[in-house]
């Protein structure tokens, strides 16, 4: 009548058993980082070899020589003057508006402010602040020069 307990189980296969999910998960986030990195590296490896190859085409492009007749220095004389004196042209300077001209434009302005649509409140709000200038401008007795 001596009945003996069951013999307990080894500890590691007991928690081999309770944690099949997180073993596997492990084992499949391994697997899937081992891929990507290999992957990338088979990816690198494959720019580099692409940007060789460019080199080496365009390395091969520029070492065939072109055979000239004659220099080209010797066959013209350089005018020194016209490379060192830097070719500017005059900005033009442009009469005034009129102030019945510059409110035409303003009146312009404004009209074109009316037409924009905005996308959010700042855009609005800066719109609506540039045709209260717009209309003060407008309003106002003389107009400034600009």
């Amino acid at each position: 009548m001596n009945e003996q307990p069951p013999q307990p189980q080894p500890v590691t296969s007991l928690l081999m058993r309770r944690c099949k999910i997180a073993w596997r998960l492990l084992l499949l986030f391994n697997f899937t980082l081992g891929a990507y990195l290999f992957a990338s590296a088979q990816l690198r490896e494959l720019k580099e070899n692409r940007g060789r190859k460019a080199h080496r085409l365009h390395k091969s492009r520029t070492s065939a020589e072109v055979p000239h007749k004659d220099p080209i220095t010797d066959s013209m004389e350089w005018n020194y003057d016209d490379l060192l004196v830097p070719a500017t042209t005059p900005v033009a300077v442009r009469n005034p508006l009129l102030e019945e001209q510059q409110r035409e434009v303003l009146q312009w302005m404004l009209q074109e402010k009316r037409k924009m649509k905005a996308k959010d409140k700042a855009e609005k709000k800066q719109i609506d602040e540039e045709k209260a200038i717009l209309k003060r401008f407008l309003r106002a007795k003389s107009i400034p020069k600009f």
